[in-house]
């Protein structure tokens, strides 16, 4: 069975514009940003519970000291 050169260019034209175009159409959206991590009231925190925790090693070891 002999398949005419017409036949074959309009498959191989159709082909091709499947494959430029059907990706576009299946085509996602981007992400919006991700929120920040810290707002600056985290590390605020975090520098208050390292001071209360210097601030009680301290306090039990001079505390010793006045007995």
């Amino acid at each position: 069975m002999a398949v005419s050169k017409v036949s074959l260019v309009v498959v191989m034209i159709i082909a091709l514009l499947y494959t430029v175009f059907l990706p576009s159409a299946h085509a996602q959206s981007t992400a919006p940003a991700p929120a920040p991590a810290s707002d600056g009231t985290t590390i605020d925190q975090g520098v208050a519970y390292v001071l209360m925790l210097v601030a009680l090693v301290l306090a039990y070891l001079i505390h010793p000291l006045d007995a």
